[in-house]
């Protein structure tokens, strides 16, 4: 009977508790992506880097992982040191976990170089984040993927 009475007990807790709006969640982090995007543009790595969490772990293509956000920080300042490097990208979908502390944007993005040739290069290629709820309220990257479609 005791064990009963706890359960529903805690049932009715459950219940008190506040929804997570994942769909606002989802907005948030797609305007975050969409800035983010927007400080590549800059071609500042520290504004590119403000986006990460300090324990953030990026996956670039075809380099080493990069552990920590200012590891991140210098992947992007080798990309941007070249002034003829840009970068956009869209995302396609976001959305969050039931818990509201963690959530994720998915895309398509596109980059230009000039190459060892001379010529333009342009790549394109898809990327998955994954972003934490920090302590403060705001949204960092803490895992952030990408990969070309080059065949």
């Amino acid at each position: 009977m005791l064990v009963a009475c706890g359960a529903a007990g805690a049932l009715v807790l459950a219940s008190c508790a506040p929804a997570v709006d994942t769909a606002a969640i989802a907005t948030t982090l797609t305007q975050l992506d969409d800035e983010w995007s927007k400080a590549a543009a800059t071609r500042n790595a520290d504004s590119v880097a403000s986006f990460y969490a300090a324990d953030a772990i990026a996956y670039p293509p075809n380099e080493p992982v990069a552990i920590g956000k200012d590891a991140a920080k210098k992947v992007w300042a080798t990309y941007l040191s070249d002034s003829t490097f840009s970068i956009s990208w869209k995302t396609a979908h976001a959305g969050a976990s039931k818990s509201g502390d963690l959530g994720f944007t998915t895309g398509t993005y596109e980059d230009s170089f000039t190459g060892p040739d001379g010529q333009r290069v342009t790549e394109t290629g898809k990327y998955v984040c994954i972003w934490a709820k920090q302590a403060d309220g705001s949204w960092k990257a803490i895992h952030d993927t990408w990969n070309t479609d080059a065949k």
